[in-house]
């Protein structure tokens, strides 16, 4: 996921969903870490958007 940031992605998930963790990656942040969110804002790299995970967990 870090090559994707340094090749110019402003935010990148990456979803375990078997251990329900989310990892959110974006430029120049360390890396956050949630367990078991019930949903991710895409704000502001993408306004407005909201990932429900209830159907992914």
């Amino acid at each position: 996921m870090a090559e994707y940031i340094d090749n110019g992605a402003r935010l990148g998930w990456l979803i375990a969903p078997l251990k329900k963790q989310v990892f959110i990656y974006r430029p120049n942040a360390p890396v956050e870490h949630l367990q078991n969110p019930a949903t991710l804002s895409g704000d502001p790299v993408l306004a407005g958007f909201t990932l429900d995970l209830a159907r992914v967990w």
